[in-house]
């Protein structure tokens, strides 16, 4: 009895996968084996959900069909190759319903392909002249699959990135989602070095390079990652950058910050300090702060400092007492910002086209 060894079953279904009807004489001398061995490894591919179908008489064939689920497929060089340059060629330009999916099978088809094969991708690739964008954006393949590698390992990612209005930055970010609308690629992540969630263009990205470093899954803003680059996109409230030191450890103020205002970091003196992003009313966000029940100190910006200052004066009002300024704390928030501190810019969403 001939055992089906995993290189015969795999040469065998490479010939199947030739959009023709194969006679078993055939397949058994492409093979180099019986014909009734033949029928038992048609019978295994079978048994590994591959749809194949036998047509009777004398000499009967066999052929590949369309199945209920999609098996797995075998590339040559020549087909590989085929596919990963059109697969890149059309990436950088999205075509509705299929975008996410497109940039998925490269990053996948990439991972696996041969150093010879990738040379030949490559050099193909420098050869085309792919025409840019209604905006006259065109974004590198190689950069979307970087991102979307990053994106399902969840490695923490650094790339270099230019804001609406030419500002440059290096950043370094947990990304969550790659996605595209209105033609347009974004990249959502959280943005360690800013302690918040952004929005990225990724035809503003450049020099990606994922860490290495994996993260664990951050709390999303309500409304999901759709939602989140719908507001950003169209624009949402004006938001401001904050910070604020706290007399109290980064663990313990932690457990009564929200996790969307940003994460406390130590600071070495007994206390943390907390950077975020707000948007709507300074009082807000001072009210929350007080409500922590930790001394805190005002840093930036100007606008929160003046908002927990009015906000101490109304509860000392309240409480039959004369307004004071100072650090907050439980008992009659203030605020005072360090001679010298700088404040943060108003800015919009990330990546607004």
């Amino acid at each position: 009895m001939t055992t089906a060894t995993p290189a015969r079953l795999l040469q065998l279904l490479s010939l199947l996968q030739t959009p023709r009807e194969w006679p078993g004489g055939e397949l058994a001398e492409r093979l180099g084996v019986s014909r009734r061995t033949v029928r038992r490894d048609i019978d295994r591919l079978r048994e590994l959900g591959y749809p194949v179908e036998a047509s009777k008489g004398a000499d009967g064939g066999y052929r590949l069909v369309a199945g209920k689920a999609m098996p797995p497929l075998l590339l040559d060089d020549e087909e590989a190759v085929a596919i990963a340059v059109g697969l890149r060629a059309g990436a950088a330009h999205a075509v509705s319903g299929v975008e996410e999916a497109s940039v998925r099978a490269l990053a996948k088809l990439e991972q696996v392909l041969p150093a010879r094969l990738r040379r030949r991708v490559a050099t193909l690739q420098a050869a085309i002249t792919p025409l840019p964008g209604e905006d006259g954006t065109s974004i590198a393949p190689q950069t979307l699959t970087a991102l979307a590698g990053a994106v399902a390992g969840r490695e923490r990612l650094r790339f270099a990135y230019r804001d609406k209005d030419g500002g440059e930055s290096r950043r370094l970010t947990e990304p969550y989602r790659l996605m595209s609308a209105g033609r347009r690629w974004y990249l959502v992540a959280y943005d360690l070095d800013r302690a918040g969630w952004r929005t990225f263009r990724v035809d503003r990205l450049s020099e990606p390079f994922a860490t290495g470093v994996r993260f664990a899954a951050r709390e999303f803003p309500a409304g999901g990652a759709a939602e989140y680059l719908r507001r950003s996109i169209q624009g949402g409230p004006e938001t401001y950058a904050f910070e604020v030191r706290f007399a109290a450890p980064a663990e313990e103020v932690a457990e009564r910050v929200r996790a969307w205002l940003g994460t406390p970091v130590d600071d070495g003196g007994g206390g943390c300090v907390l950077r975020g992003d707000a948007s709507g009313p300074a009082e807000w966000l001072a009210a929350r702060l007080a409500l922590t029940g930790y001394e805190f100190t005002v840093r930036a910006p100007e606008e929160l400092t003046a908002a927990v200052r009015e906000l101490g004066g109304r509860l000392s009002r309240a409480g039959g007492g004369a307004p004071q300024d100072g650090p907050a704390g439980p008992h009659g928030p203030g605020a005072d910002v360090r001679e010298g501190s700088p404040r943060p810019p108003r800015h919009g969403p990330e990546g607004r086209p």
